[in-house]
Protein backbone atom coordinates (compact mmCIF):
# COMPACT_ATOMS: atom_id res chain seq x y z
CA UNK A 1 0.00 0.00 0.00
CA UNK A 2 1.54 3.29 -1.10
CA UNK A 3 0.30 6.84 -1.08
CA UNK A 4 -0.85 8.54 -4.26
CA UNK A 5 1.34 11.67 -4.58
CA UNK A 6 -1.67 13.59 -5.87
CA UNK A 7 -3.69 12.98 -2.70
CA UNK A 8 -3.86 15.51 0.12
CA UNK A 9 -4.85 15.24 3.76
CA UNK A 10 -8.16 16.88 2.78
CA UNK A 11 -9.17 14.02 0.49
CA UNK A 12 -11.68 11.42 1.70
CA UNK A 13 -9.29 8.87 0.21
CA UNK A 14 -6.92 9.53 3.10
CA UNK A 15 -8.92 6.88 5.00
CA UNK A 16 -7.51 4.33 2.57
CA UNK A 17 -4.05 5.85 2.35
CA UNK A 18 -0.76 4.54 3.68
CA UNK A 19 1.43 5.58 6.58
CA UNK A 20 2.98 8.75 5.16
CA UNK A 21 -0.22 10.57 4.26
CA UNK A 22 -2.00 9.22 7.31
CA UNK A 23 0.66 10.63 9.62
CA UNK A 24 0.26 14.09 8.05
CA UNK A 25 -3.52 13.86 8.44
CA UNK A 26 -3.19 12.90 12.12
CA UNK A 27 -0.93 15.91 12.71
CA UNK A 28 -3.43 18.13 10.90
CA UNK A 29 -6.31 16.80 13.01
CA UNK A 30 -4.46 17.39 16.27
CA UNK A 31 -3.47 20.91 15.22
CA UNK A 32 -7.12 21.60 14.42
CA UNK A 33 -8.17 20.37 17.86
CA UNK A 34 -5.61 22.62 19.52
CA UNK A 35 -6.77 25.52 17.36
CA UNK A 36 -10.39 25.00 18.41
CA UNK A 37 -9.35 24.90 22.06
CA UNK A 38 -7.57 28.23 21.59
CA UNK A 39 -10.72 29.71 20.05
CA UNK A 40 -12.76 28.45 23.01
CA UNK A 41 -10.22 29.92 25.41
CA UNK A 42 -10.46 33.29 23.69
CA UNK A 43 -14.26 33.23 23.49
CA UNK A 44 -14.68 32.24 27.15
CA UNK A 45 -11.87 34.42 28.47
CA UNK A 46 -10.69 31.54 30.63
CA UNK A 47 -8.20 28.72 30.35
CA UNK A 48 -10.41 26.20 32.16
CA UNK A 49 -13.09 26.47 29.43
CA UNK A 50 -15.91 26.27 31.98
CA UNK A 51 -19.33 26.22 30.29
CA UNK A 52 -22.89 25.86 31.52
CA UNK A 53 -24.36 22.41 32.03
CA UNK A 54 -26.65 21.27 29.22
CA UNK A 55 -28.04 17.93 28.07
CA UNK A 56 -26.35 18.05 24.66
CA UNK A 57 -23.02 19.51 25.84
CA UNK A 58 -19.81 17.76 26.82
CA UNK A 59 -17.34 20.10 28.54
CA UNK A 60 -14.86 21.15 25.84
CA UNK A 61 -11.78 20.56 27.97
CA UNK A 62 -13.01 17.09 28.97
CA UNK A 63 -13.79 16.37 25.32
CA UNK A 64 -10.26 17.35 24.27
CA UNK A 65 -8.81 15.03 26.88
CA UNK A 66 -11.12 12.29 25.66
CA UNK A 67 -9.74 12.72 22.10
CA UNK A 68 -6.21 12.12 23.35
CA UNK A 69 -7.32 9.28 25.61
CA UNK A 70 -9.19 7.58 22.75
CA UNK A 71 -6.16 7.42 20.48
CA UNK A 72 -3.91 6.13 23.27
CA UNK A 73 -6.52 3.59 24.46
CA UNK A 74 -6.91 2.02 21.01
CA UNK A 75 -3.36 2.45 19.67
CA UNK A 76 -0.48 2.89 22.12
CA UNK A 77 -2.09 0.88 24.93
CA UNK A 78 -3.73 -1.74 22.71
CA UNK A 79 -1.40 -4.73 22.34
CA UNK A 80 -3.75 -6.31 19.77
CA UNK A 81 -4.18 -3.28 17.51
CA UNK A 82 -2.67 -5.14 14.55
CA UNK A 83 -5.87 -7.22 14.27
CA UNK A 84 -7.73 -4.14 13.08
CA UNK A 85 -11.51 -4.49 13.00
CA UNK A 86 -11.08 -8.06 14.26
CA UNK A 87 -9.43 -6.82 17.46
CA UNK A 88 -11.17 -8.05 20.63
CA UNK A 89 -13.53 -5.60 22.30
CA UNK A 90 -11.40 -5.89 25.45
CA UNK A 91 -7.82 -6.40 24.29
CA UNK A 92 -4.90 -6.58 26.70
CA UNK A 93 -3.65 -3.08 27.42
CA UNK A 94 -0.55 -1.28 28.62
CA UNK A 95 -0.43 1.55 31.15
CA UNK A 96 -1.32 5.09 30.11
CA UNK A 97 1.09 8.01 29.76
CA UNK A 98 -1.16 9.85 32.21
CA UNK A 99 -1.59 7.60 35.28
CA UNK A 100 -5.12 8.89 35.99
CA UNK A 101 -6.24 8.91 32.36
CA UNK A 102 -8.92 6.25 32.80
CA UNK A 103 -10.28 7.94 35.90
CA UNK A 104 -10.64 11.21 34.02
CA UNK A 105 -11.88 9.99 30.63
CA UNK A 106 -13.00 6.36 30.96
CA UNK A 107 -14.06 5.45 34.49
CA UNK A 108 -15.08 1.88 35.20
CA UNK A 109 -18.62 0.66 35.97
CA UNK A 110 -18.13 1.28 39.70
CA UNK A 111 -17.05 4.87 39.13
CA UNK A 112 -19.59 6.90 37.12
CA UNK A 113 -18.19 9.33 34.58
CA UNK A 114 -18.19 12.91 35.84
CA UNK A 115 -17.43 15.17 32.90
CA UNK A 116 -18.21 18.22 35.02
CA UNK A 117 -15.88 17.46 37.93
CA UNK A 118 -13.85 20.50 39.08
CA UNK A 119 -10.96 18.12 39.70
CA UNK A 120 -10.36 17.32 36.02
CA UNK A 121 -7.04 18.44 34.49
CA UNK A 122 -6.63 22.02 33.30
CA UNK A 123 -5.75 23.36 29.87
CA UNK A 124 -1.96 23.04 30.20
CA UNK A 125 -2.27 19.42 31.32
CA UNK A 126 -4.67 18.51 28.51
CA UNK A 127 -2.54 20.22 25.86
CA UNK A 128 0.50 18.25 27.03
CA UNK A 129 -1.48 15.02 26.95
CA UNK A 130 -2.68 15.80 23.41
CA UNK A 131 0.90 16.36 22.25
CA UNK A 132 2.35 13.31 23.98
CA UNK A 133 -0.31 10.93 22.69
CA UNK A 134 0.12 12.25 19.15
CA UNK A 135 3.86 11.67 19.41
CA UNK A 136 3.40 8.06 20.53
CA UNK A 137 0.78 7.45 17.83
CA UNK A 138 3.11 8.70 15.10
CA UNK A 139 6.02 6.64 16.40
CA UNK A 140 3.94 3.47 16.32
CA UNK A 141 2.51 4.32 12.92
CA UNK A 142 6.02 4.31 11.44
CA UNK A 143 6.23 0.57 12.12
CA UNK A 144 2.60 -0.42 11.44
CA UNK A 145 1.89 -2.89 8.65
CA UNK A 146 0.58 -1.10 5.57
CA UNK A 147 -2.59 -3.17 5.45
CA UNK A 148 -6.19 -2.31 6.27
CA UNK A 149 -5.86 -4.25 9.52
CA UNK A 150 -2.52 -2.70 10.45
CA UNK A 151 -3.77 0.85 9.83
CA UNK A 152 -7.36 0.44 11.06
CA UNK A 153 -6.99 2.08 14.47
CA UNK A 154 -4.90 4.96 13.11
CA UNK A 155 -7.60 5.72 10.55
CA UNK A 156 -10.20 5.36 13.29
CA UNK A 157 -8.34 7.83 15.51
CA UNK A 158 -8.30 10.32 12.62
CA UNK A 159 -12.02 9.94 11.91
CA UNK A 160 -12.86 10.16 15.62
CA UNK A 161 -10.89 13.36 16.10
CA UNK A 162 -12.46 14.95 13.03
CA UNK A 163 -15.94 14.10 14.30
CA UNK A 164 -15.12 15.52 17.72
CA UNK A 165 -13.83 18.67 16.06
CA UNK A 166 -17.20 19.24 14.43
CA UNK A 167 -18.83 18.49 17.78
CA UNK A 168 -16.81 21.33 19.31
CA UNK A 169 -18.14 23.72 16.65
CA UNK A 170 -21.73 22.50 17.18
CA UNK A 171 -21.36 23.01 20.93
CA UNK A 172 -20.10 26.55 20.37
CA UNK A 173 -23.31 27.26 18.45
CA UNK A 174 -25.38 25.71 21.25
CA UNK A 175 -23.56 27.78 23.87
CA UNK A 176 -23.63 30.99 21.83
CA UNK A 177 -19.84 31.31 21.64
CA UNK A 178 -18.25 33.32 18.85
CA UNK A 179 -15.36 31.27 17.47
CA UNK A 180 -14.95 33.26 14.26
CA UNK A 181 -16.25 30.33 12.19
CA UNK A 182 -18.89 31.20 9.64
CA UNK A 183 -20.75 29.21 6.96
CA UNK A 184 -19.87 30.12 3.36
CA UNK A 185 -22.24 32.13 1.15
CA UNK A 186 -25.15 30.17 -0.28
CA UNK A 187 -25.12 28.98 -3.86
CA UNK A 188 -27.69 29.60 -6.56
CA UNK A 189 -31.10 28.00 -6.11
CA UNK A 190 -31.86 25.64 -8.99
CA UNK A 191 -34.89 23.70 -10.16
CA UNK A 192 -35.42 20.13 -9.01
CA UNK A 193 -33.59 17.42 -10.96
CA UNK A 194 -35.13 14.40 -12.68
CA UNK A 195 -32.89 11.34 -12.47
CA UNK A 196 -33.41 8.10 -14.41
CA UNK A 197 -34.07 4.67 -12.95
CA UNK A 198 -30.93 2.84 -11.89
CA UNK A 199 -29.69 -0.14 -9.94
CA UNK A 200 -27.45 1.10 -7.11
CA UNK A 201 -25.16 -0.57 -4.61
CA UNK A 202 -25.06 0.92 -1.12
CA UNK A 203 -22.35 0.22 1.40
CA UNK A 204 -18.63 -0.22 1.86
CA UNK A 205 -17.02 -3.59 1.26
CA UNK A 206 -13.64 -2.60 -0.12
CA UNK A 207 -10.34 -1.30 1.19
CA UNK A 208 -9.96 1.51 3.68
CA UNK A 209 -11.76 2.55 6.84
CA UNK A 210 -15.54 2.70 7.27
CA UNK A 211 -17.82 3.08 10.27
CA UNK A 212 -19.90 0.02 11.20
CA UNK A 213 -23.13 1.47 9.80
CA UNK A 214 -21.41 1.98 6.43
CA UNK A 215 -20.20 -1.61 6.04
CA UNK A 216 -21.98 -4.38 4.18
CA UNK A 217 -23.72 -4.18 0.82
CA UNK A 218 -27.26 -3.60 -0.35
CA UNK A 219 -28.40 -3.67 -3.96
CA UNK A 220 -31.37 -1.39 -4.68
CA UNK A 221 -33.40 -0.91 -7.84
CA UNK A 222 -34.43 2.74 -7.85
CA UNK A 223 -37.15 3.99 -10.20
CA UNK A 224 -36.97 7.41 -11.85
CA UNK A 225 -37.21 10.19 -9.27
CA UNK A 226 -37.22 13.98 -8.95
CA UNK A 227 -35.02 15.45 -6.21
CA UNK A 228 -34.31 18.98 -4.99
CA UNK A 229 -31.06 20.39 -6.34
CA UNK A 230 -30.25 21.86 -2.92
CA UNK A 231 -31.55 21.52 0.65
CA UNK A 232 -34.79 23.29 1.55
CA UNK A 233 -34.09 26.99 2.10
CA UNK A 234 -35.27 29.45 4.73
CA UNK A 235 -37.53 31.11 2.15
CA UNK A 236 -39.27 27.78 1.64
CA UNK A 237 -39.46 27.00 5.34
CA UNK A 238 -41.03 30.39 6.13
CA UNK A 239 -43.96 29.54 3.88
CA UNK A 240 -44.65 26.46 6.01
CA UNK A 241 -44.59 28.53 9.20
CA UNK A 242 -46.81 31.26 7.75
CA UNK A 243 -49.31 28.63 6.62
CA UNK A 244 -49.70 27.40 10.20
CA UNK A 245 -47.55 24.34 9.74
CA UNK A 246 -46.75 24.06 13.44
CA UNK A 247 -50.46 24.10 14.31
CA UNK A 248 -51.68 21.42 11.89
CA UNK A 249 -51.74 18.04 13.60
CA UNK A 250 -52.41 16.30 10.28
CA UNK A 251 -48.89 17.18 9.10
CA UNK A 252 -47.13 15.59 12.05
CA UNK A 253 -46.62 11.99 13.00
CA UNK A 254 -48.17 11.20 16.43
CA UNK A 255 -44.80 10.98 18.15
CA UNK A 256 -43.75 14.26 16.55
CA UNK A 257 -46.97 15.98 17.68
CA UNK A 258 -46.24 14.85 21.25
CA UNK A 259 -42.69 16.16 20.86
CA UNK A 260 -44.06 19.58 19.89
CA UNK A 261 -46.33 19.60 22.93
CA UNK A 262 -43.34 18.98 25.22
CA UNK A 263 -41.99 22.46 24.48
CA UNK A 264 -43.36 24.66 27.29
CA UNK A 265 -43.81 27.74 25.10
CA UNK A 266 -44.64 25.83 21.94
CA UNK A 267 -42.28 25.02 19.12
CA UNK A 268 -42.75 27.61 16.39
CA UNK A 269 -39.54 27.25 14.36
CA UNK A 270 -36.28 25.30 14.20
CA UNK A 271 -33.79 25.69 17.01
CA UNK A 272 -31.88 28.98 17.31
CA UNK A 273 -34.56 30.91 15.36
CA UNK A 274 -35.58 34.11 17.14
CA UNK A 275 -38.05 35.49 14.61
CA UNK A 276 -39.67 33.92 11.58
CA UNK A 277 -42.46 35.07 9.33
CA UNK A 278 -43.38 36.54 5.98
CA UNK A 279 -40.90 39.12 4.71
CA UNK A 280 -42.23 42.65 4.82
CA UNK A 281 -41.28 45.39 2.42
CA UNK A 282 -37.96 46.92 3.39
CA UNK A 283 -37.01 44.28 5.97
CA UNK A 284 -34.65 42.42 3.64
CA UNK A 285 -35.56 39.02 5.02
CA UNK A 286 -37.86 37.03 7.24
CA UNK A 287 -35.75 34.86 9.55
CA UNK A 288 -33.60 36.05 12.45
CA UNK A 289 -31.33 33.41 13.95
CA UNK A 290 -28.79 33.16 16.72
CA UNK A 291 -25.47 32.26 15.09
CA UNK A 292 -22.66 31.66 17.55
CA UNK A 293 -24.26 34.05 20.03
CA UNK A 294 -25.08 36.84 17.60
CA UNK A 295 -28.55 37.62 16.27
CA UNK A 296 -28.53 38.01 12.51
CA UNK A 297 -30.84 37.79 9.56
CA UNK A 298 -30.57 34.48 7.73
CA UNK A 299 -30.26 34.61 3.97
CA UNK A 300 -33.44 33.45 2.31
CA UNK A 301 -31.51 31.19 -0.07
CA UNK A 302 -29.46 29.63 2.73
CA UNK A 303 -30.34 26.10 3.77
CA UNK A 304 -32.72 25.89 6.73
CA UNK A 305 -30.63 24.51 9.60
CA UNK A 306 -31.02 23.06 13.11
CA UNK A 307 -34.12 21.30 11.86
CA UNK A 308 -35.26 18.09 13.56
CA UNK A 309 -36.33 15.09 11.50
CA UNK A 310 -39.88 15.65 12.76
CA UNK A 311 -39.90 19.17 11.30
CA UNK A 312 -38.37 18.02 8.03
CA UNK A 313 -41.02 15.32 7.64
CA UNK A 314 -43.86 17.74 8.47
CA UNK A 315 -42.56 20.29 5.94
CA UNK A 316 -42.41 17.63 3.23
CA UNK A 317 -46.01 16.55 3.95
CA UNK A 318 -47.14 20.18 3.85
CA UNK A 319 -45.40 20.70 0.49
CA UNK A 320 -46.93 17.56 -1.00
CA UNK A 321 -43.50 15.98 -1.27
CA UNK A 322 -41.48 13.46 0.73
CA UNK A 323 -38.02 13.29 2.24
CA UNK A 324 -35.37 11.88 -0.07
CA UNK A 325 -34.31 8.32 0.71
CA UNK A 326 -30.65 7.79 1.41
CA UNK A 327 -30.15 5.84 -1.81
CA UNK A 328 -31.76 8.64 -3.85
CA UNK A 329 -29.53 11.14 -2.06
CA UNK A 330 -26.40 9.08 -2.74
CA UNK A 331 -27.23 8.55 -6.41
CA UNK A 332 -27.77 12.28 -6.94
CA UNK A 333 -24.57 13.18 -5.09
CA UNK A 334 -22.61 10.90 -7.43
CA UNK A 335 -24.24 11.54 -10.79
CA UNK A 336 -25.89 14.98 -10.68
CA UNK A 337 -23.14 17.31 -9.40
CA UNK A 338 -22.62 18.78 -12.88
CA UNK A 339 -26.35 19.35 -13.18
CA UNK A 340 -26.43 21.54 -10.08
CA UNK A 341 -26.93 19.07 -7.22
CA UNK A 342 -25.40 20.89 -4.23
CA UNK A 343 -24.48 19.36 -0.90
CA UNK A 344 -22.16 19.97 2.10
CA UNK A 345 -24.18 22.96 3.36
CA UNK A 346 -25.86 20.87 6.06
CA UNK A 347 -26.11 17.27 7.16
CA UNK A 348 -29.35 16.10 5.54
CA UNK A 349 -32.08 14.00 7.06
CA UNK A 350 -33.29 11.14 4.87
CA UNK A 351 -36.55 9.22 4.90
CA UNK A 352 -35.91 5.85 6.49
CA UNK A 353 -34.69 4.59 9.83
CA UNK A 354 -31.13 3.43 10.34
CA UNK A 355 -30.72 -0.27 9.55
CA UNK A 356 -27.62 -2.44 9.07
CA UNK A 357 -26.87 -3.58 5.53
CA UNK A 358 -26.36 -7.27 4.69
CA UNK A 359 -22.85 -8.34 5.59
CA UNK A 360 -22.21 -5.38 7.90
CA UNK A 361 -19.34 -5.74 10.36
CA UNK A 362 -19.48 -4.69 14.00
CA UNK A 363 -16.48 -2.73 15.23
CA UNK A 364 -14.60 -3.40 18.48
CA UNK A 365 -14.63 0.16 19.78
CA UNK A 366 -17.98 1.99 19.62
CA UNK A 367 -20.07 0.08 22.20
CA UNK A 368 -21.34 2.47 24.85
CA UNK A 369 -20.32 5.58 22.91
CA UNK A 370 -22.35 8.12 20.96
CA UNK A 371 -21.01 6.50 17.78
CA UNK A 372 -22.47 3.02 18.37
CA UNK A 373 -25.16 2.37 15.72
CA UNK A 374 -26.49 -0.85 17.25
CA UNK A 375 -28.87 0.69 19.84
CA UNK A 376 -30.03 3.13 17.15
CA UNK A 377 -31.07 0.56 14.54
CA UNK A 378 -34.76 0.93 13.77
CA UNK A 379 -35.03 4.19 15.72
CA UNK A 380 -32.48 6.76 14.54
CA UNK A 381 -32.77 8.50 11.20
CA UNK A 382 -30.00 8.49 8.62
CA UNK A 383 -28.08 11.68 7.90
CA UNK A 384 -26.22 12.15 4.64
CA UNK A 385 -23.87 14.87 3.45
CA UNK A 386 -21.77 17.27 5.48
CA UNK A 387 -21.79 20.78 6.92
CA UNK A 388 -19.43 23.73 6.79
CA UNK A 389 -17.96 22.48 10.08
CA UNK A 390 -17.13 19.02 8.67
CA UNK A 391 -13.48 18.46 7.85
CA UNK A 392 -13.00 18.13 4.09
CA UNK A 393 -11.75 14.54 4.32
CA UNK A 394 -15.03 13.47 5.95
CA UNK A 395 -17.09 14.98 3.13
CA UNK A 396 -17.86 11.79 1.27
CA UNK A 397 -21.03 11.03 -0.67
CA UNK A 398 -21.03 7.60 0.98
CA UNK A 399 -20.63 8.83 4.57
CA UNK A 400 -23.58 7.64 6.67
CA UNK A 401 -24.41 9.44 9.89
CA UNK A 402 -27.40 9.04 12.17
CA UNK A 403 -29.30 10.76 14.98
CA UNK A 404 -32.58 10.42 16.81
CA UNK A 405 -35.43 12.29 15.08
CA UNK A 406 -35.76 14.98 17.78
CA UNK A 407 -32.11 16.04 17.54
CA UNK A 408 -31.68 19.60 16.33
CA UNK A 409 -28.40 20.80 17.83
CA UNK A 410 -26.32 19.75 14.82
CA UNK A 411 -26.14 21.54 11.51
CA UNK A 412 -29.08 19.52 10.18
CA UNK A 413 -31.23 20.29 7.14
CA UNK A 414 -33.09 18.27 4.49
CA UNK A 415 -34.19 18.03 0.87
CA UNK A 416 -37.23 16.43 -0.71
CA UNK A 417 -38.40 14.39 -3.67
CA UNK A 418 -41.63 14.39 -5.64
CA UNK A 419 -44.15 11.85 -4.35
Amino acid sequence: MSDNPNLSTDSPEVFGAGRDLLSLALIDARNHTLHLLSLYEEALGSDNLAVEHAADIEPPLWLAGRIAWFSEWWIARNTQRAYGVDCPVRPTRLAAIEPAADTYWNPGPDQPRDMWSPHLPGMAHVRTYLLHTLESTLELLEHAAETDAGLYFYRLALAHEDLRGEQLVVMAQTLGLALGIEPPPSGAVREALLLPAVSWRLGHAGAGFAFAQETGRREVDVPEFEIDAQPVTWNQFVEFVDDGGYDREDLWQPEAWRWLAEHPEGRRAPRHVEQIGAARQGTGGSVVVQRFGKAMRAGGHHSAVHVSWWEADAWARWAGRRLATEVEWEIAAHVAIRRGFRWADVHEWTAGTLQPWPGSVDDPWSAGTRFDPRPAFGQARVLRGASFATRARLRSARRRGFAMPQRDDGFFGFRTCAC
